[in-house]
């Protein structure tokens, strides 16, 4: 908060890689704040990128997977939504 708040000040975009419950908690202590949230093209690219990987068993994936698209829920509280169609950019 008063870290994010003091660089702010100083003219510098601050960007948080956040869930969406600390998106929530920064809207309601800095309602000018700006949300992006970053989507894969589909679920099933999700799981393609997360096994293409190769360092995570499939239990892994599978808690990864449902704790993405428990996120994806929420897309709809961001201002701005971004696919990520190109997974090396």
């Amino acid at each position: 908060g008063k870290v994010i708040k003091q660089i702010l000040a100083s003219g510098v975009d601050v960007f948080l890689d956040i869930d969406w419950q600390g998106a929530q908690q920064v809207r309601k202590k800095m309602p000018e704040a700006r949300s992006i949230f970053i989507l894969p093209p589909s679920k099933e690219e999700l799981y393609r990128r997360l096994r293409g990987r190769g360092q995570d068993s499939e239990e892994v994936i599978a808690k990864r997977m449902s704790q993405a698209v428990s996120e994806m829920e929420h897309f709809n509280e961001y201002d701005y939504l971004l696919i990520n169609d190109d997974f090396n950019t």
